[in-house]
Formats: C-alpha cells, structure tokens, sequence
C-alpha cells in the first residue's frame, strides 16, 4: 500500500470531518464509526491496486530472460500490463 495505515486514518478522519461540516453527511449516532468506514474504504481501494501489481509482477516472470537481456524494459511492460489488466477489470486507478 503506497500510504502508511496512519496517513489513511488521518486522511479518513480530515474526509469525514469535512463531509459533516460542510453538511454532505449527518450522522445519526457514533460519529467515530464513520471515519473507521471511510479508512475501510479508502484501505480495501488501495489493496486492490497492490493486488494487481503483485499479479503484474508475477506475469513478467514469464518474460525474465527477456527482461535480463534488454530485449524488453520491465518498467515499460509493466505499465502496459497493468493498464490493459485495470482497463479490461473496470478499475479506476
């Protein structure tokens, strides 16, 4: 995951306290719950993007000796990979 858990908790919290303030939400009862939903939410979007690198990762396998020879540029790849995988999946990155 590219932010730590406390970056998100602390991003969570600022969304949740803006989303009241400015009236976009209003809470009914534990004001605290909504801002463990959000780092929830804002946590399982983040690991599913690592997810798709790791299965990035592991289709350039396929291509290593390519890869080590210079035929192909891993970081080049990878960025194709992903893009058609997330493209293809309907994921918004």
């Amino acid at each position: 995951m590219r932010l730590s858990k406390e970056r998100v908790r602390h991003l969570a919290q600022a969304l949740s306290e803006q989303l009241q303030t400015e009236g976009l939400v209003r809470v009914a009862g534990d004001k605290k719950a909504l801002g463990e939903a959000l780092e929830q939410a804002i946590t399982d979007e983040l690991q599913v993007e690592d997810r798709l690198n790791a299965e990035v990762r592991e289709l350039l396998k396929a291509y290593a000796d390519q890869i080590e020879r210079g035929q192909v540029d891993y970081q080049k790849m990878f960025t194709m990979i992903k893009t058609k995988l997330a493209r293809d999946r309907g994921l918004v990155l």
